[in-house]
């Protein structure tokens, strides 16, 4: 995006792409805003039906991380004319709009491109109110870090494919990937947060260090307090990573200062890409407990993993824990 024109300054723009937030926010009054997002991948799971499910989930988790409410949505799709039955899409979109229906998000329609690789996702319009937006850059140093989802989906989608998984590890990432950020917004709305972002392609320590450089501060992850899905430890040490593994490390780069002592396994976790991942949310060290609990109750992995210092040498620090 660096070699293209800058735009026209625009005062109701609350929320754009340059600290690479997960929605775009945009004022139409001074007591209601739009939030927009736009999120499509290849299938990461075998059920064409559970495959849709995330892909909704996934797309509107990106308006719940502004804590907003999604209104509307409008689905993309990629799928071959030929060589597939046509009976698998029919089975993804019944999945998304039967996700979209449980939220109450209204399908309004969508585009298709016939294409060999089959992606498919949303583009979902919200509502908030300018006030209440949260954002990546609304981190300040004395919060507590709290991660709503333990992390793994991206090592079990490899293990998937790999014909490695069993039933109980893919039926506990799919769970996970399937539990809404909705009551994460409602909290966040509660509790008046104004820093957060959701933990989805970037992986945690992506999607932590936007957050440090977008609020310029930094933030220290206590690794061993990470809440992780069952068996992504060992998908890690088996080797089955994705291709994430290494572009998250380099987008990260040498902004992150991380403690020997780590288990190197967990740390290709922290780099593991997400997807309908959990809430990193950044609040006040005195109302983190009473959110937690309050989280608790539909995010019962929900964890404190963290907390937020004044900006150092390095954007991200993790420690070993104890």
């Amino acid at each position: 995006m660096s070699g293209l024109p800058k735009q026209p300054f625009d005062p109701n723009l609350i929320v754009g792409f340059d600290t690479a937030d997960d929605a775009g926010v945009y004022r139409l009054r001074d007591d209601l805003a739009l939030v927009q997002t736009l999120d499509f991948f290849t299938p990461i799971v075998d059920d064409p039906y559970d495959y849709g499910r995330i892909a909704a989930l996934n797309s509107i988790n990106d308006v719940w991380a502004m804590a907003g409410t999604p209104m509307t949505a409008m689905a993309i799709t990629c799928f071959p004319k030929k060589g597939v039955d046509p009976a698998i899409l029919r089975e993804i979109m019944r999945g998304g709009l039967e996700t979209l229906n449980q939220y109450g998000v209204t399908l309004i329609g969508g585009h298709s491109v016939d294409n060999e690789q089959i992606m498919f996702g949303y583009s979902v319009t919200g509502v908030i109110h300018p006030d209440e937006v949260a954002t990546n850059s609304g981190a300040r140093p004395g919060d507590v870090l709290i991660l709503t989802k333990p992390i793994g989906t991206g090592v079990i989608s490899t293990g998937i494919k790999k014909g490695r998984a069993s039933d109980s590890v893919v039926a506990g990432s799919v769970e996970t990937m399937l539990t809404p950020g909705k009551y994460a917004a409602e909290a966040m709305r509660e509790f008046r947060v104004k820093g957060a972002t959701d933990v989805t392609g970037f992986a945690l320590l992506g999607h932590a260090w936007e957050m440090a450089c977008a609020s310029k501060v930094t933030v220290e992850i206590n690794a061993a307090a990470v809440p992780l899905l069952e068996g992504a430890l060992d998908f890690a040490a088996q080797g089955l990573l994705t291709s994430g593994d290494k572009t998250n490390r380099e987008y990260v780069g040498a902004d992150v200062e991380i403690d020997a002592g780590v288990n190197e396994n967990l740390v290709k976790l922290l780099f593991d890409p997400q997807t309908a991942g959990g809430m990193l949310i950044a609040v006040a060290g005195d109302k983190a407990e009473t959110l937690l609990d309050a989280l608790s109750k539909n995010y019962p992995k929900a964890r404190q993993i963290g907390r937020v210092l004044p900006t150092g040498a390095r954007s991200i620090i993790v420690n070993g824990g104890t």
